[in-house]
């Protein structure tokens, strides 16, 4: 992903727009066997080992067993793996000599649309997103792949999961300060969208909102991840 500017959601202090460096991300998320290599690997991370600090009880809920993904869910092999922690997610990612994506680095590679870089404008990725905000989460995740390619290259940025970042829980969003212990008293209800630069792209405040809400032991059925790499990583 080549380094430019991007128009943050949220301004950081008085700047519209941050600057990114490039960095390398993954064309798809991890896929279930993907990360039955990687706990064939590092049997301390299989579902029946892993400690509750690092994953709840629905970590990997989906697999028939320890090694084991099951013939009933053959049809999951190239489908993102969910009911996945952060902790998981970010020891995959060091096992694979990556990381995981900084919020800033995700939002900045997801902003494109299928023809350019920066969607901000367009609404076609709007709708994209609305759309399957809309749908239930499926029994069975289609594959990797099955939606859109970005202008990057990249799929499956929306519409298929959500996607575990580095930096997951940074932004604190104070949505509503109507409480009587509040400190700040200029605070009020929908606070959260002062620094917004688009208060119109709920798409936006729904994934912030979503991450800010997440510790890192928490599994979901629909959330997973990617792996990213610094440039200069790349080069040794």
């Amino acid at each position: 992903i080549q380094e430019g500017k991007f128009r943050h959601f949220f301004k950081k202090k008085d700047e519209e727009f941050v600057f990114v460096k490039a960095f390398y991300l993954d064309v798809y998320a991890v896929t279930n066997a993907d990360f039955l290599l990687f706990v064939q690997s590092n049997p301390e991370w299989s579902k029946s080992k892993v400690s509750r600090l690092f994953a709840d009880s629905n970590y990997l809920k989906h697999w028939e067993g320890d090694l084991l993904i099951g013939e009933k869910n053959g049809a999951i092999n190239n489908s993102p793996v969910t009911n996945i922690s952060w902790h998981a997610a970010n020891a995959f990612s060091k096992w694979k000599g990556k990381r995981l994506p900084t919020t800033t680095e995700w939002e900045y590679a997801a902003s494109a649309d299928i023809d350019n870089r920066e969607a901000t404008n367009t609404t076609n990725i709007l709708q994209i997103i609305l759309d399957w905000y809309a749908k239930p989460t499926p029994a069975i995740l289609p594959p990797v792949g099955s939606t859109f390619k970005n202008k990057w290259g990249v799929y499956d940025m929306h519409g298929l999961i959500w996607e575990w970042v580095f930096d997951f829980n940074n932004n604190v969003l104070n949505a509503d300060s109507r409480s009587k212990d509040s400190i700040d008293l200029n605070l009020f209800c929908g606070a959260s969208g002062n620094n917004a630069t688009n208060k119109e792209d709920y798409a936006a405040f729904m994934r912030y909102g979503y991450r800010e809400r997440l510790k890192g032991a928490y599994t979901v059925a629909n959330l997973g991840f990617r792996c990213a790499k610094s440039v200069d990583e790349g080069k040794k």
